[in-house]
């Protein structure tokens, strides 16, 4: 990894002094969020430059001013004092060249643009206006419902999938918890995305996604999506942080990658900025320059808004929705305790499984930490006639094992459970609803993915579409 040191010498003079710039620290207090007392309402700040969330550091909120003395790419915690923050991170993703989003932004932004213009209008049909933000590879849109406005606690209570559980179960939040509200929160910004990928089905130049999820070749020979990446609902929320506005973008600096590749002198520095009056590509210019960063910096807003009126009517159109009746079904039934592992998950009959799914369950670190594994082993257990909340309860019985050899802590950061039933949800949602319809549900797709480590293999993925898609709508 290149130096912090050699980093911080390489940005711009006058964009390394952009935080000294009273304006922008204003800016930037703004968004950490303010009470009565001008105190800020964000629980802490990190440095996130491309470092793996685990390993991100907490900055007393207390030293926020403190922490913009140099150069850093700064975030805030998602979890707030005040308020229950909504986050929905865009991305473009290229998993053969991961630079591309940087070494031609304009092109990754036009392929978000459909996606971008459906989360628009749809949260504007609820009457919700976000924050919107342009990052290094897409976009954030954020807002916030204070702790005691209605549509806080009815995520923290009737939402919570804590209040659909049977009971017993110690993966899910106590209703009423902040805990709750984020899970809460996670069910209707899952409907949310669905909405979305509904409405870009027909337009969309390459796939859409939920999360990161590879993809095999598409006709143009590529591997790329759009990702909407929920993946922070899968987490405590204690443990995810957004970026800050006017704070620098050093992810693909600090994490080696255009080193790796050569490109150090082909990707100018930026920062992250609110979309206010420019659009993106004006943006794109915008942001490796100090002087219009100030500019900007002058005649924006950046406080998150308070949407808990919208969030309403969006939460009312999440309860009577399909997707509700099956996360209803899906928390009816319980992970086994993990007394009973031993003689339940553990002696799962792997030795008939197809060899791409039997390395996934014999070798799961780090394959199971790849969303792209767990939509092939959710697929071809839901063939095989399981619950998904026993899939689920599958996965997380191999996080938890530490013979696998999980980096020390990891899951002392994260939740194997909540980790497990997060992605194995998302995916047989999607299946339910109509959204995926497993048409790479193949082999030839599932090697294009390298998953597959047998190219002699005679077994036929796709000769298990028919069963998987009919156990679903069944």
């Amino acid at each position: 990894m290149t130096s912090g040191n050699k980093n911080e010498e390489s940005i711009p003079s006058g964009l390394a002094g952009l935080y000294q710039d009273p304006v922008v620290r204003d800016r930037i207090a703004d968004y950490l969020g303010r009470d009565r007392d001008g105190r800020p309402t964000a629980n802490y700040l990190t440095r996130c430059d491309g470092i793996e969330p685990a390993k991100f550091k907490e900055i007393a909120i207390e030293n926020w001013e403190n922490a913009l003395r140099k150069p850093w790419d700064l975030a805030r915690s998602l979890g707030d004092r005040d308020s229950l923050i909504a986050h929905i991170d865009i991305e473009y993703v290229d998993f053969d060249f991961p630079a591309e989003a940087f070494v031609d932004p304009e092109r990754a932004c036009r392929l978000q643009e459909p996606v971008v213009k459906a989360i628009e209008e749809i949260l504007a049909s609820f009457g919700i206006r976000p924050l919107h933000l342009l990052t290094g590879q897409g976009h954030h849109f954020v807002w916030r419902m204070a702790n005691e406005s209605i549509s806080s606690k009815r995520l923290r209570g009737e939402v919570c999938p804590g209040a659909l559980v049977a009971g017993g179960d110690d993966v899910v939040a106590v209703p009423g918890s902040d805990e709750a509200g984020f899970e809460g929160l996670g069910l209707v910004m899952e409907y949310l995305a669905q909405e979305v990928r509904k409405r870009v089905a027909s337009v969309a130049e390459i796939p859409v996604e939920l999360t990161t999820v590879e993809v095999g070749k598409l006709i143009s020979g590529r591997r790329e999506i759009v990702s909407i990446d929920l993946s922070e609902y899968g987490d405590p929320l204690a443990s995810r942080v957004i970026r800050l506005p006017f704070t620098h973008y050093r992810k693909p600096w600090q994490s080696g990658l255009l080193e790796r590749l050569g490109l150090l002198q082909d990707v100018p520095r930026f920062v992250t900025l609110p979309l206010h009056e420019i659009d993106v590509q004006q943006a794109i210019k915008i942001r490796q320059n100090a002087a219009e960063v100030r500019d900007l910096a002058h005649r924006t807003l950046v406080r998150i808004p308070d949407q808990g009126q919208g969030m309403g009517r969006l939460i009312d159109a999440y309860l009577s929705s399909s997707l509700r009746g099956f996360h209803r079904r899906f928390y009816e039934v319980s992970h086994d305790p993990r007394g009973a592992w031993p003689e339940t998950y553990a002696k799962t009959p792997t030795a008939n499984f197809f060899p791409c799914v039997r390395t996934i369950l014999e070798e799961p670190n780090d394959l199971l930490l790849k969303p792209v594994a767990l939509q092939l082993l959710t697929r071809y257990l839901l063939v095989a006639g399981w619950h998904p909340r026993h899939i689920a309860g599958l996965v997380r019985s191999r996080f938890e094992e530490p013979s696998y050899g999980w980096r020390k802590g990891y899951w002392d950061v994260y939740n194997s459970g909540l980790r497990a039933d997060f992605y194995v949800r998302s995916f047989v949602a999607e299946l339910e609803t109509g959204i995926d319809e497993a048409v790479d549900f193949n082999c030839v797709s599932t090697q294009d993915k390298h998953l597959c480590s047998c190219p002699d293999c005679p077994q036929d993925l796709s000769r298990l579409r028919g069963q998987l898609l009919e156990n679903v709508h069944g």
